[in-house]
């Protein structure tokens, strides 16, 4: 089952994965030592975008490297030691993305809800369907690699419903720096900063949905 285009799939999904990664790593480096003429720093900037939308609670912690992340479960936000303390395009377009999820959860959005009901049937999906492909390889059993098939869909259902999220967020972030006066080219470095980051979500999203796609090809 493991074939040459099993491996293909491998060198391709890589390609485009290190191939995101190292185009996000570039527009961030980029924008993060360009200074904001706000002279603001992430959480400051973020702090004033929440309260544009009239938004209250959302507390901000100090994560680690590259730990930018909006936590529904205890409706908080955390950025990574940049994008917490300095003035930079890229600091204010992590800060007011992550300020995007936050509005986004208090306003009910939808695909962020479906996204989170989806999320303990992933987690087990997520590690189960793995198990399940190889013992139905193993035994020859078509019923477990049609179980495989199925875990692994919901995974990719999951890494689907995120783009319109992340999408959203980028968007809202985006709509509030032009409201609050931004100045046209330091969004537009904003801009590229949300939309590299983007591309990760694309990428992982389609890798996944080319592996469900060789999955349903080989029990053909």
């Amino acid at each position: 089952m493991f074939s040459t285009g099993y491996i293909i799939l491998i060198v391709v999904s890589t390609v485009i994965g290190f191939g995101a990664q190292a185009y996000v790593n570039s527009q961030i480096k980029k924008y993060s030592n360009v200074p904001s003429s706000w002279g603001l720093t992430g959480v400051q900037a973020g702090q004033n975008m929440l309260a544009y939308n009239g938004v209250q609670g959302v507390p901000f912690h100090r994560g680690g490297e590259s730990e930018d992340h909006f936590d529904p479960r205890n409706n908080s936000i955390t950025l990574d030691p940049h994008a917490y303390s300095q003035p930079s395009i890229t600091a204010i377009a992590t800060a007011c993305h992550e300020v995007g999820h936050a509005c986004q959860f208090a306003q009910g959005y939808g695909p962020m809800k479906f996204r989170s009901a989806l999320v303990p049937v992933v987690n087990f999906a997520s590690n189960a369907w793995m198990i399940a492909l190889l013992a139905g390889i193993f035994m020859n059993l078509a019923g477990l690699i049609d179980l495989a098939i199925i875990l692994y869909a919901f995974a990719v259902l999951f890494q689907l419903v995120t783009l319109p999220v992340e999408f959203n967020a980028s968007h809202r972030a985006m709509q509030y720096l032009e409201a609050a006066g931004l100045p046209q080219g330091e969004r537009a470095g904003a801009f590229s900063v949300l939309r590299a980051c983007a591309l990760t979500y694309v990428a992982a999203a389609l890798v996944s949905a080319l592996q469900l796609l060789w999955l349903i090809g080989q029990r053909r």
